[in-house]
């Protein structure tokens, strides 16, 4: 067992994770993070990042302001006949892959002192006389605090015994960048049927093509991703456009199986769960990366408190649970009802058509699953 005692102990190196560990360490605590990959590495994600964490990312230190990243501020939706509209996006958001994102804030980690272990998987956390025991791929550590901040899909759900691991409706998701000639201030949202994709200008002269459907339409099409992509998502004649146009920079695609939202909890086993970890973030919440880095904050500011010995730990816990409700669990439950209207063909049409004749009607939506500048 390592003998150094950690102030915080963070399982997941995405937004979430790597951002809180750089608020943790500027205010002198001693963080670890644990990471399953390795830096630099591309994640399975739509890679437009709302405006609400804009000022956020700059004041932790990441420059984006000198990246010259595109600005979107347009949003184009089309149902699986092709009808479409577009429209204004009041708060907008900057599109920057994640391989650069990511990568950058682990070095910004690493340069503010967190033990970053990458590379590591971590088997089962256990929580005694106040201390949290982290069992992992090298070694085992301890910590005054613990934080999941590992995605939606993660063997330490079962392990830890969440409900959330038991359902049975599962997803894919699928990812490409794209070389395409597209407007690169508008984000576009393509469905099919049974899922929908999401297409947006990057970093690096690129565009993100990223889209989500349920498991049952690649096992319709003898899981065989192209011949799904030919025979499903191309029907709608935006994408067939698009798959038909543009040039693939990626030999494989990258994907994800098995992807869930069922209901989960803020808290679990005395952790703080962040970002996807704690709230089923679909991508039509809003902006899920958002969400994560906006739950780093509120973190952030409790765990100090516990470190600094100003709050119990039952405190830390129920003020967390209680502020992660109050700030997403309306953008989340819409988010689920708008995966479910998004989910079906006809209806789907039939919404399309309803929101292209009732534009104000889009923007209640739009802002109904944004949340404010942090």
């Amino acid at each position: 067992m390592n003998t150094k005692l950690f102030d915080c102990a963070i399982i997941g190196g995405g937004l979430a994770g790597l951002s809180l560990a750089i608020q943790l360490a500027d205010a002198g605590h001693a963080v670890i993070l644990f990471e399953k990959n390795k830096y630099p590495f591309h994640k399975v994600c739509g890679e437009y990042i709302s405006m609400e964490s804009y000022d956020f990312l700059e004041r932790i230190g990441v420059p984006l302001s000198t990246m010259n990243l595109p600005i979107i501020n347009e949003i184009k939706i089309s149902s699986p006949n092709g009808n479409s509209f577009t429209r204004k996006l009041d708060l907008g958001g900057f599109g920057i892959t994640r391989y650069a994102l990511d990568s950058y804030l682990a070095e910004l980690a690493l340069s503010k002192g967190v033990v970053l272990l990458q590379e590591t998987k971590v088997f089962d956390v256990t929580f005694e006389h106040d201390l949290f025991a982290l069992k992992t791929s090298q070694g085992t550590f301890t910590s005054k605090t613990a934080c999941g901040a590992y995605g939606k899909h993660s063997s330490l759900n079962q392990k830890l015994h969440r409900k959330s691991s038991r359902t049975t409706k599962n997803y894919i998701a699928v990812k490409y960048h794209i070389q395409i000639d597209l407007p690169e201030n508008k984000i576009e949202l393509h469905n099919f049927k049974d899922g929908y994709c999401g297409i947006s200008k990057v970093d690096g002269n690129k565009y993100c093509l990223c889209y989500l459907t349920n498991s049952q339409n690649l096992k319709d099409n003898a899981n065989d991703i192209k011949a799904m992509e030919k025979n499903v998502l191309m029907k709608n004649p935006f994408l067939r456009q698009y798959f038909t146009d543009a040039v693939f920079l990626f030999e494989q695609p990258l994907t994800i199986s098995q992807i869930t939202f069922s209901k989960k909890t803020a808290v679990e086993n005395h952790i703080l769960m962040l970002g996807d970890a704690a709230g089923n973030i679909s991508p039509l919440c809003g902006n899920g990366m958002s969400m994560a880095m906006n739950s780093s904050c509120i973190a952030f500011d409790l765990i100090s408190k516990y470190l600094h010995e100003e709050i119990p730990m039952q405190d830390l816990e129920n003020v967390y649970e209680r502020q992660w409700n109050h700030l997403f669990s309306k953008r989340i439950k819409i988010g689920k009802h708008l995966q479910h209207l998004f989910g079906k063909e006809k209806v789907t049409n039939t919404a399309i058509a309803i929101l292209k004749k009732i534009p104000v009607l889009t923007d209640k939506l739009i802002s109904m699953t944004h949340g404010s500048k942090f």
